[in-house]
């Protein structure tokens, strides 16, 4: 089996950017009025839209449109996010925002799958220490936070708490094989000579 194409995914490091508040849904992360387009090519800048602009497109009180945030890359999030709609453009809307990583007390399984379809890590840990890491990236907006998707452990400032990632997704991203499209072309020889033990399954 080769996985050359599948980078694994066992750190991710960078600055924070914090956003509060239990489940916020896809529909919060990205509108479904924005999802008409054919690639998710774009859809970075609208990542969070309805809670970051009104009706006149002013701007309102958001972390994704301070400053001290633009080149932050690991979100930090409350509880049950990504909950409602299964929409695959919430994580992909973050991911070209450039959001590497989401840290939070709880995710929505669907949007934690279509997260690793994408590399991106959802790691979680109680509701004590992601508050008091949303605040520390308040307060250190340039600071870094390590993520150790293996020893399951984020690092920032002087301190290092222990955090949980699902067994399936830490081994997928550690393992690199968390692409299962890029794994599927890496493996078309021995898919052709399944297919063709299959009973069901016309030669060409």
């Amino acid at each position: 089996m080769s996985t050359d194409e599948i980078p694994s995914v066992k750190q991710v490091s960078g600055s924070g950017i914090p956003v509060r508040g239990n489940d916020i849904d896809t529909d919060q992360i990205i509108p479904a009025r924005f999802m008409k387009v054919v690639t998710f090519d774009g859809l970075g800048e609208f990542a969070f839209f309805d809670l970051r602009f009104d009706d006149e497109d002013n701007e309102k009180d958001h972390p994704f449109n301070e400053p001290q945030y633009q080149d932050a890359n690991v979100l930090v999030v409350n509880a049950n996010f990504g909950c409602g709609s299964s929409r695959e453009h919430a994580p992909q809307a973050l991911m070209r925002w450039g959001i590497d990583a989401v840290i939070g007390e709880s995710f929505a399984e669907i949007f934690a799958g279509n997260c690793l379809a994408l590399g991106i890590p959802t790691v979680t840990a109680d509701t004590e220490t992601i508050e008091e890491l949303q605040s520390w990236v308040e307060e250190n907006p340039d600071g870094d936070i390590d993520i150790d998707v293996a020893a399951e452990t984020v690092t920032y400032g002087e301190k290092s708490v222990d955090v949980t990632v699902n067994e399936a997704q830490r081994k997928a991203l550690v393992d690199g094989i968390w692409d299962t499209t890029a794994l599927m072309k890496s493996n078309t020889e021995s898919i052709a000579k399944t297919a063709e033990s299959l009973p069901y399954v016309e030669s060409a």
